[in-house]
C-alpha cells in the first residue's frame, strides 16, 4: 500500500517529507557505520539540557536536597519508550507527530482533541521558553551589562532584544545540518564540565556521601515538594514537546525518506527495521547525555545550594545557581559559569526555535491553512514562525521577569499533555504501524510500564491543577 505522504504536488524532489523510490538508501549496521547518521537526538539533548537541567532540576535539588534523586532518574528514563514508539511510526510513514495526533478521534471540526490539548500546552510554553530566554539574558547582563547596571531593566531589555535578533538571523535558513552542528557545539562541552564538577564535589567544602545518594533513591516525596516534583517530571528528560518534535528531526535527518514509500514488500520492512535501529542508537545516545547532565545538576543543587538555604528565584536566579561553581571552585569560576550557562540555555533556544516553528506550521496544516506537502509554502511559514517566536518569547519574559516559575508552569502543562501523547502513540501503533516493525518483548514491556507511569502522573498532575486532593 502506497504511503499517504508520497506523490504530493508542490513537493521538491529532495523534500525529506516526500517519500519516493529515488530517495531509498540501505541502512547502516553497527554503531560505527551508524554514527554519521545520528543527530536528531543531539538536537533533542540541546533542548532538554537547558531549561530542565540547569534551572528546574537545580531548583528542585535546592528545595528538597537529595530526597528526589530517584524522581530525576525515573523522569529521564520512563518517557524514552514512548518517544521511540512515536518515532517508529514516523519513520515507517514519513509523517510528523501533529499529523498523527490529528487522527486520534474525536475531533472538533478539523482539529483532533490531542492537537487541541497541544495548542493549550503551546500557550504555556510561551512562558517556559520565555523563561529560558530570560535566563540567557540574565547571564549576558551579568557578564557584560549594556545600557545600565547588571540585571537592570535596561540591560535585560537590550540583551533580550539582541538574543531575539541574533537567534532569528542564525536560524532563518532552517538548514538541518546547521541546527544539528550548533546543538552539538552548545551542549556537549558544558555538560561534560558539569558532570566532572558533580563528581568532584566530595573533594570540596560541599561533599556528599553514599548515604545522601541512598536517601535520594528511597522512592519518597517530601512534604510540600509534590508540585515541584510534578513540574520536574514534566520538564526533565523527554517532555511532551520533545517527543513530539523529535519526529520532525527524524524525518529531516532522512530516516523516513531512506526507508521509502511502503509498498508492502519484505525489502521495505528490512529497510524500515534497519533505519529504526539507527533511531534506537540515536535515542540511546541522547538519553545518556541528558540523563547524566540531569543527575549532575540535581546533585550540585542538593549538595551546594540546599545546604546553604539558597533557592533560585526571580532575576537573581542565575547568580544563585552560579554559587554551585563559585562556592566550590572559587570566584574565578563565576565567569566560566556564565559562559557555560549561556551555552546551555542558548542550546535550548537554538533547538526550540526551529522545532516549535515546525510544530506550529504542522498545526496550521492539519487545520487546512497551510499545505504541508508544498515544500516552498511550508518553508516560508516555518521562517515566519522563526521570526515571530523569539519576539513573542522575549516579550513574555520582559512582562513576567521570573524565569523559574515561568519554566515550571510549562513543565506542569507538559506533564498533563504527556497523557494525551501516550494515547496518540498507542492509537497510531495499533492503526498505522506495521506489526512486523514492533519492538521486541523487552521493549514492549517497557512501553507498557512507561505508558502506565505517564498516565498516572498525568492524572495526578491534572487533579492537583483542579484542586482535587489525592491520597
Amino acid at each position: 500500500m502506497a504511503d499517504i505522504a508520497t506523490s504530493r504536488s508542490g513537493a521538491l524532489p529532495d523534500d525529506p517529507y516526500h517519500l519516493t523510490p529515488e530517495g531509498v538508501r540501505e541502512p547502516p549496521t553497527g554503531w560505527g557505520a551508524s554514527l554519521k547518521h545520528l543527530g536528531p537526538g543531539l538536537i533533542l539533548s540541546a533542548s532538554i539540557v537547558g531549561s530542565g537541567e540547569l534551572i528546574a532540576t537545580t531548583t528542585l535539588g535546592a528545595q528538597v536536597g537529595f530526597a528526589l534523586l530517584w524522581m530525576v532518574i525515573f523522569s529521564t528514563f520512563v518517557k524514552v519508550a514512548v518517544q521511540v514508539e512515536l518515532a517508529r511510526w514516523t519513520i515507517s510513514t514519513g509523517q510528523p507527530a501533529l499529523t498523527g495526533y490529528n487522527k486520534v478521534p474525536p475531533a472538533v471540526g478539523r482539529l483532533g482533541w490531542v492537537n487541541l490539548l497541544w495548542a493549550i500546552m503551546a500557550l504555556s510554553k510561551i512562558l517556559q521558553v520565555g523563561g529560558v530566554m530570560g535566563g540567557t539574558a540574565l547571564a549576558f547582563s551579568i557578564l557584560l551589562p549594556l545600557g545600565g547596571p547588571p540585571l537592570g531593566a535596561v540591560s535585560l531589555g537590550i540583551w533580550t532584544a539582541l538574543l531575539a535578533c541574533v537567534s532569528i538571523a542564525l536560524l532563518y535558513s532552517n538548514n538541518y545540518s546547521l541546527i544539528e552542528r550548533g546543538a552539538v557545539l552548545l551542549v556537549v562541552v558544558f555538560s561534560f564540565v558539569t558532570v566532572a564538577i558533580a563528581l568532584g564535589l566530595p573533594f570540596t567544602p560541599y561533599p556528599y556521601a553514599m548515604d545522601d545518594l541512598a536517601t535520594g533513591l528511597a522512592l519518597t516525596i517530601p512534604a510540600g515538594a509534590v508540585g515541584a516534583a510534578i513540574a520536574m517530571f514534566g520538564i526533565t528528560g523527554v517532555g511532551a514537546d520533545e517527543l513530539t518534535f523529535y519526529t520532525y528531526w527524524c524525518v529531516e535527518k532522512g530516516y523516513a525518506r531512506s526507508v521509502g514509500p511502503n509498498d508492502g514488500s519484505e525489502a521495505w520492512k528490512r529497510r524500515a527495521r534497519g533505519w529504526i535501529s539507527v533511531m534506537y542508537k540515536d535515542a540511546f545516545l541522547s538519553w545518556c547525555i541528558y540523563t547524566f547532565s540531569t543527575i549532575a545538576f540535581y546533585i550540585m543543587g542538593a549538595a551546594v545550594l540546599n545546604r546553604q538555604g539558597l533557592v533560585p528565584a526571580g532575576n537573581e536566579m542565575i547568580t544563585t545557581v552560579s554559587r554551585m561553581y563559585t562556592d566550590t571552585l572559587g570566584e574565578w569560576a563565576g565567569v566560566l559559569f556564565l559562559i557555560g550557562a549561556i551555552a546551555v540555555l542558548g542550546s535550548t533556544l537554538w533547538a526550540s526555535i526551529p522545532s516549535w516553528s515546525r510544530m506550529y506550521v504542522n498545526l496550521l496544516a492539519v487545520m487546512g491553512a497551510v499545505d504541508w506537502h508544498d515544500t516552498r509554502q511550508r518553508t516560508r511559514w516555518i521562517r515566519i514562525f522563526t521570526v515571530a517566536l523569539p519576539i513573542v518569547w522575549g516579550l513574555a519574559y520582559m512582562t513576567v521577569q521570573s524565569p523559574v516559575p515561568m519554566i515550571q508552569i510549562g513543565g506542569v502543562a507538559t506533564g498533563i499533555f504527556l497523557l494525551a501523547a501516550v494515547v496518540a502513540v498507542w492509537y497510531l501503533r495499533r492503526s498505522e504501524t506495521d506489526p512486523d516493525l514492533y519492538g521486541g518483548t523487552a521493549f514492549n514491556a517497557l512501553l507498557v510500564v512507561s505508558s502506565i507511569a505517564i498516565v498516572l502522573l498525568g492524572l495526578y498532575t491534572g487533579a492537583n491543577v483542579l484542586g482535587i486532593k489525592l491520597a
